[in-house]
């Protein structure tokens, strides 16, 4: 019995781990995280709030060296935050109140899609501000966002960044600070929330949430000589698997 709980830590640390790499070169690192923890024997709603954990983790760091490095806009930042973290709080409550089994009916479709739209050639993300969009439809689409990221996080970055790229006319590395940033604020709320639900088990999301951190220094230094492609290729083939096992 403790060799099987021992075996699950090592299984949540090493996922983490893959995870964090994951993260760093190609994105959608809770698309990994998400059916580890459920084969830890999670329901898929503690497993979407314990997930928050290692998302904090990872943002906390990044967060902390883009304002350091002067890569953050707080004035855009201010602006952008009450839109989406409104939608999170939405998108959380809606989380935690849908029943287990519809929640793991609309995982499987989410992966699906993702799976999907992660096989679509990638085009330059460049500073191609639509002059023509009002305030009030910005404010829409990170609301919108929100309530993705706060019903299940996982590829909301792939969101994020093409908002601000488009729509705030951000340069991808700028893009990239901004969308950490909310990530982060948002976590904090949704894991609050989750928490406040009883849908978060700290231990196995500590052990998650080191790994990742982990992972995601490992793949920065790593990010030469690991190909992107196969990394991606690979959390595709586990998207869909697990797409298949939470709707069958």
């Amino acid at each position: 019995m403790e060799f099987d709980l021992i075996g699950k830590y090592v299984l949540l640390f090493l996922g983490g781990l893959f995870s964090g790499v994951v993260n760093v070169l190609a994105g959608g690192g809770s698309f990994v995280t998400l059916p580890i923890l459920s084969l830890f024997g999670l329901s898929p709603s503690v497993a979407n709030g314990t997930n928050r954990i290692a998302i904090l983790l990872q943002n906390v760091s990044a967060t902390a060296s883009f304002a350091k490095n002067r890569m953050l806009d707080f004035q855009l930042a201010a602006k952008l935050l009450i839109p989406t973290v409104v939608g999170a709080i939405l998108g959380t409550s809606i989380a935690i109140k849908i029943p287990e089994r519809w929640l793991q009916t609309s995982l499987g479709v989410i992966f699906l899609f993702m799976a999907v739209y992660m096989t679509l050639p990638e085009k330059p993300k460049q500073r191609t501000q639509d002059r023509n969009v009002t305030l009030l439809l910005r404010y829409i689409v990170f609301f919108l966002i929100g309530i993705y990221g706060g019903y299940i996080q996982a590829g909301v970055g792939f969101f994020l960044v093409a908002a601000l790229t488009k729509l705030e006319g951000m340069e991808l590395k700028m893009a990239n600070a901004m969308k950490i940033f909310l990530t982060l604020a948002f976590t904090v709320v949704a894991l609050l929330l989750f928490t406040v639900g009883k849908k978060v088990e700290m231990v196995p999301g500590m052990v998650l949430g080191v790994g990742s951190f982990v992972g995601g220094a490992l793949g920065a230094k790593l990010n030469s000589v690991l190909s992107v492609r196969i990394i991606k290729t690979t959390l595709i083939g586990m998207m869909i698997v697990s797409a298949l096992l939470y709707i069958f």
